[in-house]
C-alpha cells in the first residue's frame, strides 16, 4: 500500500492505494457518453510509456530510435515526456484543487487539452490532470515528476493467486444496457487480436463456436487468408485443461489484473494474453445456473426475469487498441503482418473494426 504526496511540500494527494496492472483500455475513448472511472477505488496503476509533451512526428524520428522505444511500425506521433504517469480513480484524490484556466473540454467535462489541471491545495504546485469528459474514462493522472510514492503501514492488499481468481470469477459482461457491446471487451479483444495474429504466422486459424467466435472469429476471417485452418484457438488457464501441443493450439490465457503477467501453461504452446475479467466470462459463464443450486420455485410461482440482452450489431474490436498493441510487437516487421497493420491504419473503421 502507498500514498502519493506532493514532491514540493509533502502534502498527501491520495488515499492509501494498492498497485494493479494498467487496464488495456486506459488510453482509449468510446462513443459519446459519460464513462465510469477507469480505476477501481483503492487502486492505482503506472503507465510505463512516456506521456505528454513534447511530441514528435513519426517522420522526425529514426527507425533505431523508435525501435529502442519498443515501437516497430509507424504511429502518428510519439511522446517524449516523462514515463511513469500514475492513474487513480477521481474519488481517491486528496488535497487537490482545480486550476480554473485549464478546465476546458470537448463536451461535458474536462479532457486535459490545456495540460495538467489539478494543483496541490497546500503549495499550489501543478500535480495532475483530471479527465471526465464524455467518451473518456474518468481518471486522475498524476505527473510522475510532481509526486512521490510513500509506502504506508498497516494491512495491504495481497496479490491474489490464480486459483483464488477463478474461485471469485469476477468477470465483465460482454453486453451492457441498453444492448451495446462493452467497451472493455472491445479494447481487450482488440489488444489480444494483435497478439493472436502474430501467433498465427499468417495462416488460417479455427475458433470455437459461441462467444469466442462472435468476438474473435469475424476479425480473423477478415484479416487472415481463406483456407482450411492450420491452428486452433483454445481457452487455457487456471481451472481449464492444458492445451494440446499436438494439435497446434494457440492458447488464450488470462492476464493477471494485479501483476499484469500472463498465465503460463505447462505445455509449450503459443499464448495470447487477454484481460482476466473478459477471459473469466469466456471460460466459465456457461457454468452459471439460471435457477438456485438448491431448492426450486414454489408451485404456482413463475419466473419473470428479463430476457438476456442481445447486442444491436456485430462485435467490433477496438481498432486503436489493436493498432497500439500491434505497433509494439516486433513481429509487425514481417511483411504480411505489416500489410495488415497498414491496411487497418489507413481504414480503421472498415470491416471488421
Amino acid at each position: 500500500m502507498a500514498v502519493f504526496v506532493c514532491a514540493s511540500c509533502g502534502a498527501a494527494l491520495t488515499a492509501r492505494l494498492s498497485q494493479v496492472a494498467l487496464p488495456v483500455h486506459a488510453h482509449h475513448s468510446y462513443g459519446h457518453e459519460l464513462l465510469p472511472a477507469l480505476m477501481e477505488s483503492g487502486t492505482y496503476a503506472v503507465d510505463p510509456e512516456p506521456s505528454g509533451p513534447p511530441w514528435r512526428q513519426w517522420s522526425e524520428i529514426g527507425v533505431d530510435e523508435t525501435e529502442a522505444r519498443g515501437v516497430f511500425a509507424p504511429v502518428p506521433a510519439l511522446s517524449f515526456g516523462a514515463p511513469g504517469a500514475i492513474v487513480v480513480a477521481p474519488g481517491d484524490t486528496r488535497g487537490t484543487v482545480l486550476i480554473p484556466e485549464r478546465c476546458d473540454g470537448y463536451c461535458m467535462g474536462l479532457d486535459g487539452r490545456d495540460g495538467p489541471n489539478l494543483a496541490c491545495a497546500q503549495c499550489g504546485r501543478t500535480v495532475a490532470t483530471r479527465i471526465d469528459d464524455c467518451s473518456l474514462w474518468q481518471a486522475v493522472w498524476f505527473d510522475p515528476q510532481a509526486v512521490r510514492r510513500l509506502p504506508t503501514e498497516g494491512p495491504g492488499h495481497r496479490t491474489v493467486d490464480w486459483e483464488t481468481l477463478v474461485d471469485e470469477r469476477q468477470d465483465a459482461p460482454p453486453i451492457e444496457p441498453p444492448g451495446v457491446w462493452s467497451p472493455r471487451w472491445e479494447a481487450a479483444v482488440g489488444a489480444a487480436l494483435a497478439h493472436l495474429l502474430a501467433a498465427s504466422a499468417g495462416t488460417p486459424v479455427a475458433v470455437p463456436h459461441g462467444l469466442l467466435a462472435d468476438t474473435f472469429g469475424r476479425a480473423l476471417d477478415a484479416l487472415l487468408p481463406p483456407g482450411p485452418p492450420v491452428r486452433n484457438v483454445v481457452l487455457a488457464g487456471p481451472g481449464l485443461p492444458d492445451p494440446d501441443r499436438a494439435v497446434s493450439d494457440i492458447a488464450l490465457v488470462p492476464r493477471h489484473p494485479q501483476t499484469g503477467t500472463s498465465w503460463q501453461p505447462s505445455a509449450t504452446v503459443d499464448t495470447v494474453p487477454l484481460a482476466a475479467d473478459v477471459w473469466m466470462h469466456l471460460a466459465f459463464q456457461h457454468d452459471r445456473l439460471p435457477v438456485p443450486a438448491t431448492g426450486g420455485m414454489p408451485e404456482g410461482v413463475f419466473r419473470d426475469d428479463p430476457l438476456p440482452m442481445h447486442p444491436w450489431g456485430a462485435f467490433r474490436p477496438d481498432a486503436r487498441a489493436f493498432l497500439h498493441t500491434l505497433a509494439r510487437l516486433p513481429a509487425v516487421r514481417r511483411p504480411w503482418l505489416r500489410r495488415i497493420y497498414d491496411r487497418v491504419s489507413n481504414h480503421p473503421y472498415a470491416r471488421p473494426f
